[in-house]
């Protein structure tokens, strides 16, 4: 079963147990200001796992296209991505822990046809916050998995959340296939032989919220969210023990193969290398296709999508790849996922910004060389010169080591290069993927009245600078908003102070704000705005602000206009060619 025929199958028997098929969201997640990229499916749903009714009904499924970059070093290995796809079914307040783990158990033993022998699940193991879940446990063995084939552990292991600070957190329960060989011992299962397991599916049972106080309390509404990785389930299905032998990434592989004249497989190095290369060039290429439109940049998203080029290229130049390459990659990466159309709708897009990464990246690889030449007149280089050479110019440590290697050059201080690394490491971790504290998990008052103050900007711009400016992106935290628009040169200190008074002026009448459910059609007829780049389902939310303002949107909002407070612009300013960025507060 390959990748395209698992997201079927998967899609269509939810559909056939009454579970509406909802698309793909954008990987840069539109009103969450804790995350850089759309980590999880159910990062464009917390609003509705919050409570908020979505309109397509309590039970959904959908793939979901996901960036994770907090362990990009792992990348290397058999089975971490940094771009992912993620299949997820969902329970908002409908069944709860008995159903979601029967489906689960009949998809993989019924639809799949996994042997029932080669699984096993963990449990939440219970602490001071919330009990063992035997109840999971309970259900898992009344469908025929052994008691020796159920381990209970930890937190970190077997907890989800919550997102925020606050919020819908619980237990979950984690399946796993067994790899090893023959059939699993009785003694082996995820707690005590992991190596011999990889997992394939996690359901979260949403049964608490975590208060400010750090107190869980059972939730009203509990949810189900599930996650199966489609990457590591085609390559259980197939029996390939190597994600980057399945049919998502085989082509790459072979493409790196044909370019470097190197043989997949055949040195540890060079193996790890060419998955690095498959693996970064495609995230780059969905994080560049994506309707937003990242480039590569020194900030934010930007800035990890220059870190993913620019190790690819890295470990290029260490397979003895000189030429420009990363395009004819990115080429192949588009016609895999033919089912992503934002992907051939941006190809120019995409096959430039890595074509001008390229180059720029050469140029201060040649910079590097000459500062390299600086530092090594003493004849020794210091685990902080090797960093210095990393950090400003890229050099990986293997490149320090084999010029100060030709060079004759003593380096023996590769444990300060690596302490300086990790901390440089966790200030990337933090830097990259927890810019801002807070987040839709906590769907505070002040994020609920600057989401709202977003669209009263919006129609504002609109009105009084160019009918023809659409929103390309928001960014909120309980401190500010960040709104993100088409408009091609800097608005005057007139423009800036008369969209502000006119926000203001819709604040102080007091408009009501009401939730409609239809269809994209009628939205468009109701002259609602929305990024219309983005993918919807069969029917959306629409929010109208008086009779001022109509919008798609998912995001929280408050009841009436007045509840806002004062709208004050403190920065307007470019971030790309063509795309402006407005900073604002309420006060």
């Amino acid at each position: 079963m390959n990748r395209k025929e698992l997201i079927n199958t998967y899609l269509n028997f939810f559909k056939s147990k009454k579970h509406a098929i909802i698309p793909s969201s954008s990987l840069i997640p539109e009103n969450d200001p804790s995350v850089l990229f759309t980590t999880a499916g159910m990062h464009p749903l917390v609003p509705f796992l919050m409570g908020q009714k979505h309109p397509l009904g309590k039970r959904l499924v959908d793939v979901q296209k996901c960036i994770r970059t907090s362990d990009i070093e792992k990348v290397g290995n058999g089975a971490h991505h940094t771009f992912f796809e993620m299949l997820g079914n969902w329970s908002l307040g409908d069944y709860f822990k008995e159903d979601a783990i029967k489906l689960s158990f009949e998809f993989l033993t019924k639809t799949l046809k996994l042997p029932k022998e080669k699984l096993a699940v963990t449990c939440f193991e219970g602490d001071n916050d919330a009990p063992k879940d035997e109840e999971a446990a309970k259900i898992w063995l009344s469908l025929g998995i052994p008691k020796d084939k159920i381990a209970y552990l930890p937190k970190e292991d077997n907890w989800w959340g919550p997102a925020g600070i606050t919020g819908p957190c619980g237990p979950d329960s984690e399946m796993f296939f067994y790899i090893g060989s023959g059939k699993p011992s009785k003694e082996s299962n995820p707690g005590t032989r992991k190596n011999e397991w990889v997992e394939i599916w996690n359901d979260v049972f949403m049964q608490y919220n975590k208060t400010i106080e750090g107190r869980f309390e059972s939730l009203k509404q509990k949810n189900v969210d599930t996650g199966m990785g489609t990457e590591r389930t085609v390559a259980v299905l197939n029996g390939i023990y190597d994600n980057y032998m399945t049919d998502v990434f085989k082509p790459l592989i072979e493409k790196i193969e044909e370019i470097s004249k190197k043989q997949y497989g055949k040195k540890k190095d060079e193996t790890i290398s060419m998955r690095i290369i498959a693996d970064h060039l495609k995230a780059a290429t969905f994080i560049l296709g994506d309707e937003k439109h990242i480039a590569p940049s020194n900030v934010d998203q930007g800035y990890v999508l220059r870190r993913l080029i620019r190790r690819a290229i890295r470990h290029a130049k260490l397979l003895g790849i000189e030429k420009n390459f990363t395009k004819n990659i990115a080429k192949l990466v588009i016609e895999i996922y033919d089912d992503y159309p934002e992907l051939r709708k941006n190809e120019k897009f995409i096959l430039d910004e890595l074509d001008k990464e390229e180059n720029k990246f050469k140029e201060t690889l040649g910079h590097g060389l000459k500062k390299f030449e600086e530092i090594a007149k003493d004849k020794k280089i210091t685990g902080k010169e090797a960093f210095l050479l990393y950090q400003s110019f890229g050099f990986p440590l293997e490149i320090t080591e084999e010029l100060a290697k030709e060079k004759k050059i003593e380096f023996r201080e590769k444990d300060e290069f690596n302490k300086e690394f990790l901390k440089h490491q966790d200030l990337s971790r933090v830097g990259a993927e927890k810019k801002f504290k807070g987040g839709l998990g906590e769907i505070s008052e002040e994020t609920t009245r600057l989401h709202t103050a977003t669209h009263l900007l919006n129609e504002a711009l609109r009105r009084l600078v160019d009918n023809n400016i659409h929103q390309r992106g928001s960014n909120i935290t309980p401190e500010r908003l960040r709104f993100d628009f088409n408009f091609d040169r800097k608005l005057t200190d007139k423009e800036l102070k008369s969209v502000e008074e006119e926000v203001n002026s819709a604040i102080k009448k007091a408009l009501a704000v009401k939730r409609s459910e239809m269809s994209v059609e009628e939205a468009k007829k109701h002259g609602a705005q929305a990024m219309f780049s983005e993918k919807y389902g069969e029917k959306v939310s629409v929010y109208s602000i008086g009779n001022y303002s109509v919008e798609i949107c998912a995001g929280p909002h408050v009841k009436n206009t007045k509840e806002l407070g004062k709208f004050k612009i403190i920065k307007e300013e470019s971030i790309a060619a063509g795309i402006r960025r407005i900073k604002a507060i309420l006060e």
